[in-house]
């Protein structure tokens, strides 16, 4: 057994019969080109994560019979959930084998269950107690683990689980076990940085089990948890490679020559992967974080039965760059954009909007709001007697999500939010305003990176001969909500290089304000201020759209605080 297939793929959750065809499709082009074995991701069959899925009357069963159905030419570890064994356990994350016209077998079920930030696995399965070791031919045998299984041993995960189940298989190899490799079934998602840590664990199992150790990594987005793939073999002496990102196919791994290619699933030409030693280049993280969003939002759509996205277009730098990466998602004649000027716009914002729209290629309506706008303020204010500038503002903003909605229920579209995690952090945003839609692909980008994103974007664009989308003006004039005159972001915030600097080691590295100031040398009292005005905003982020999560730490299922409580 020296071809090892590592299929990367696209699973849907809960799309089990989908997800068999997705599967048998990869399997059969590992087949045609000479593998030996073929693996899948973690929970393929069911799409990871399940989550309350699994509680539903037959589904757990259901994903195993489909296993059991598979029609395959090869050896086949499947990831599929398995049934509990009474009524008052949990299923198992199990790791099923297929041989052509023998039984299926459960090979293994995980043994360390993830609870923490995004996820929430001793909610759902049960953890078995031993690896998995699948017998294959002459007295060889190969080690089967999942996921999370192989983190603990790389000391890269914040629990301290009682067994380490590499160790467990390196004991195996000693006590003459003949295992000659390992394979793990992954869905780890991805965030900033990931690559690397990724790639420590499959390398750390390496050079334990001293034999290859193989990665295999979902691909896609599956509501807030992007899977960028890279599925990866490491040798015990430091070499390793890597699959591509963001797209499926099937990894082909020839461990005694070392010869590792790519072949897509959609019919794409052979990839052959470098195999590096100890270490592997890196893309920009602008240009990784483009497509996670990009992907983040794509898949949300297919997944979801739905082709075309509404948003509103102010002429500013998030607008734009949502614009843009819908364009990308959806291609640009899936696009709509609202054009909404109030008094307080300026024409420079209404040009940048329409610079864009030409530029991607896609529709912008133009829905002036002050027929809308001028007799409601005098309703509202009349009504309450007293003036307003927050009311005021934000009634404009909700003017604009209320034409948005619109739009959207008149073309069948998804309206799409275009606010970024600064922003939201700060409660910079108006809850039913410009919060208003089904998704929002900044949601965990922060304002400087959204910079970033654009200047990628821009590239993008002049490295195919096309007319960048994202104009001068956009790029350089000062941040504004333009709800009021003359209004600038930086009259209510700190300048966003400052802002999400202590933003970030607050919510990433979990430094109070004391620590922030002695780290960065800003204002404690500065940083206490906005740290207090974060807290105060919990409740616009329970209400916030589902985003793609890009970084360590993002609103959403991997930030739970609570709302009615006294925060020091």
């Amino acid at each position: 057994m020296t071809v090892i297939a590592l299929l990367q793929i696209d699973p849907t959750v809960g799309d089990i019969k989908g997800n068999a065809k997705r599967i048998s499709r990869a399997a059969s082009i590992a087949h045609e080109n000479g593998a030996d074995l073929a693996v899948t991701p973690e929970l393929a069959m069911s799409g990871y994560p399940p989550r309350d899925l699994l509680n539903h009357g037959g589904f757990v069963k259901r994903c195993l019979e489909e296993v059991h159905d598979l029609k395959v030419n090869l050896p086949l570890i499947v990831g599929c959930p398995i049934p509990p064994e009474t009524e008052r356990t949990r299923p198992g994350n199990g790791a099923v084998r297929v041989i052509p016209n023998r039984p299926t077998r459960v090979v293994t079920q995980k043994q360390l269950l993830p609870t923490y930030d995004v996820f929430d696995e001793e909610r759902y399965f049960h953890s078995d107690t031993k690896p998995g070791i699948l017998r294959v031919v002459d007295g060889q045998s190969i080690g089967v683990t999942i996921c999370e299984d192989a983190w603990q041993h790389a000391g890269l995960v914040p629990n301290d689980y009682s067994v380490d189940p590499i160790e467990q298989l390196a004991s195996f190899s000693m006590e003459g076990e003949a295992l000659i490799l390992t394979v793990n079934l992954s869905s780890s998602p991805y965030h900033a940085h990931k690559q690397g840590t990724r790639a420590e664990v499959a390398m750390s199992a390496a050079r334990t089990l001293g034999h290859p150790f193989l990665l295999c990594n979902q691909v896609g987005g599956n509501d807030d948890l992007i899977f960028d793939g890279r599925s990866m073999v490491a040798w015990s002496d430091g070499e390793i490679a890597q699959a591509p990102a963001w797209v499926e196919g099937v990894m082909m791994v020839d461990l005694e020559s070392r010869n590792v290619r790519f072949l897509g699933l959609d019919g794409s030409e052979e990839i052959e992967l470098q195999v590096y030693k100890h270490q592997f280049g890196f893309v920009k993280k602008e240009e990784d974080l483009l497509e996670a969003v990009t992907i983040g939002l794509r898949d949300y759509c297919t997944k979801s039965g739905l082709s075309s996205v509404v948003l509103g277009m102010s002429g500013g730098i998030d607008s734009a760059v949502t614009a843009a990466i819908a364009a990308r998602a959806l291609g640009p004649e899936n696009v709509i954009g609202i054009s909404m000027p109030s008094r307080h716009s300026s024409d420079h914002s209404i040009s940048d909007a329409e610079i864009t729209a030409e530029a991607l290629g896609m529709e912008l309506l133009s829905m002036p709001i002050r027929s809308m706008h001028d007799p409601a303020e005098k309703l509202l204010l009349d009504e309450i007697n007293q003036g307003s500038d927050i009311a005021a503002e934000n009634l404009q903003s909700r003017l604009r999500g209320l034409l948005v909605m619109g739009v959207a229920n008149a073309r069948g579209a998804m309206a799409i939010a275009t606010g970024n995690k600064s922003e939201l952090a700060m409660g910079y945003c108006t809850l039913y305003g410009d919060m208003a839609g089904g998704y929002a692909p900044l949601g965990d980008v922060w304002k400087t990176e959204v910079y970033a994103l654009a200047r990628a974007i821009n590239d993008e664009a002049v490295k195919s001969g096309k007319t960048p989308p994202i104009s001068e003006s956009t790029l350089n004039k000062p941040p504004s909500a333009e709800l009021a005159p003359d209004q600038v972001d930086r009259d209510a915030l700190p300048p966003y290089e400052v802002l999400d600097e202590i933003l970030r080691l607050h919510m990433e590295e979990g430094l109070s304000g004391e620590a922030i100031a002695g780290f960065t040398g800003k204002d404690e009292a500065m940083i206490t201020d906005l740290l207090a005005r974060f807290s105060r905003n919990e409740h616009k982020r329970w209400q916030m759209a589902p985003s793609p999560r890009v970084s360590g730490r993002a609103f959403g299922q991997g930030w739970r605080q609570p709302l009615a409580a006294k925060k020091d």
